[in-house]
């Protein structure tokens, strides 16, 4: 058994790149590793081809501590105060009820633009549509099928091999487990144990008691195992951590959006204590991202205020701030889904296919497109072909809050069966419905 995301010399590629990414110069360190025979980052996995010798796994310590204490000369701050001073229209802080309807809502279209993703999750852009045409399912507008898929494209895009066992329209029966889906569950125990006031260390707790390490991925598993070597937080999103700017934190926060309806403020601030144990940056930005429009979305009437919502918590200058003002501004401009991809893939061509910023992006697409409708918003973010599940998942929360539960297509919340899968405790088999009444109740104040 060789353990990925976490060995010396898988991390040093993902590290040169990442530096690269922050501007700093580290062409002396690459031109070391790589004169001793250590490879780049791989594109779609987180291992070099086998395990390395001990002098190579060597250096690529002692490199990632060289790498580890150069600065970036980039202002993208991840100390709360200083992401608040960065941004010129920080929501003033409100409170709003919110109906259960709305929050069942954002529930099942989480857990329905997850699946969906599911099976397509590591095939490319152009895999996604050649699977979605040759079964009649293009534009998306269904679930994803095998049936009558010409062996060929089966061949040349295979399913994701964990997932299309359980998430395919023909074997589809009640909602399978997912990150997606477990890190919402796991928030939402975190706020009825501790309360809005929670810390990064109650989060850090939380992981430690309640997620199975092999279920957490990138920077999640390196934070995982900087706690178990007694690295406290924020370090443990620092500490031999390249993938601190990549998707995970993003996923973890919508339901601290559900908590606070209508105060995107209060939600990201939640957010920026969860990422913490495990981003930085752009990673943060994400999460508060995230968090912002689910506040917004339960209980705004158009995407336009969920999009404000979300942009006005990002630092002025950042990336991800400039990544998703020319999504908006290109899906405003442009309304062909085709063209639009075109622009974000060419843009952010440089980036992991689960990086923060790039999949921000095409979020923010997706919702823009969709405009409401929960079947094009979702179908967008998948058809981006990054980070398939997670984009649905987003995607599809805020598209749900939007519309509630009745705006939701029976054909996407029937098969769900309205009851999730999870290896948390006291989760398996939970019913969606009261997850929102739990969810419902912390909002609104009734939570017991």
């Amino acid at each position: 058994m060789r353990l990925t995301w976490i060995q010396p010399e898988d991390l040093v590629g993902h590290e040169l790149r990442q530096a690269e990414q922050d501007g700093r110069d580290v062409s002396a360190i690459a031109d070391r590793w790589h004169a001793a025979g250590g490879h780049d980052a791989p594109p779609r996995a987180g291992a070099s081809p086998e395990p390395a010798a001990p002098d190579l796994r060597a250096l690529a310590d002692g490199l990632l501590a060289e790498l580890d204490a150069l600065p970036s000369p980039r202002h993208e701050p991840t100390a709360l105060p200083e992401i608040i001073a960065a941004c010129p229209d920080w929501p003033a802080a409100t409170r709003a009820t919110v109906s259960q309807d709305r929050v069942y809502g954002a529930w099942l279209g989480r857990a329905a633009g997850c699946v969906l993703g599911k099976p397509v999750e590591k095939i490319p852009r152009g895999g996604v549509r050649a699977i979605a045409e040759a079964t009649g399912n293009w534009p998306i507008r269904g679930w994803f099928t095998a049936k009558g898929l010409p062996s060929e494209i089966a061949e040349r895009w295979p399913w994701n091999r964990r997932s299309a066992v359980n998430s395919l329209a023909e074997n589809l029966d009640g909602t399978p487990e997912d990150d997606d889906l477990n890190f919402p569950m796991l928030g939402l125990a975190l706020l009825e144990r501790h309360g809005p006031d929670f810390t990064t260390d109650d989060v850090a707790q939380a992981w430690l008691d309640e997620l199975p390490a092999g279920r957490v991925f990138t920077a999640e598993r390196v934070a995982y195992r900087n706690l178990l070597l007694g690295i406290e937080p924020p370090r443990t999103a620092t500490y031999r951590n390249p993938f601190r700017e990549w998707i995970g934190a993003q996923i973890r926060t919508d339901v601290y959006g559900w908590v606070n309806p209508g105060d995107p403020a209060a939600a990201a601030t939640m957010a920026h204590r969860d990422a913490c144990l495990s981003h930085t940056a752009n990673g943060v930005y994400g999460a508060m991202f995230a968090a912002a429009m689910c506040a917004t979305a339960l209980v705004a009437d158009s995407v336009e205020e969920v999009l404000r919502a979300g942009r006005a918590v990002l630092p002025e200058g950042s990336r991800m701030a400039r990544a998703v003002d020319e999504a908006v501004a290109s899906a405003r401009a442009e309304p062909d889904l085709d063209r639009v991809l075109d622009g974000l893939h060419e843009r952010h061509a440089g980036l992991h296919w689960v990086h923060s910023v790039n999949n921000a992006a095409l979020v923010a697409a997706a919702l823009a497109l969709g405009d409401g409708d929960f079947t094009r918003s979702i179908a967008a973010a998948v058809a981006g072909g990054w980070d398939t599940d997670s984009d649905g998942a987003t995607v599809g929360s805020i598209a749900g809050a939007l519309g509630g539960a009745p705006g939701i297509p029976e054909a996407w919340t029937a098969p769900l069966r309205d009851r999730m899968t999870s290896s948390l405790t006291g989760f398996d088999g939970v019913r969606i419905s009261d997850l929102a009444e739990r969810t419902a109740a912390l909002a609104n104040g009734r939570a017991g």
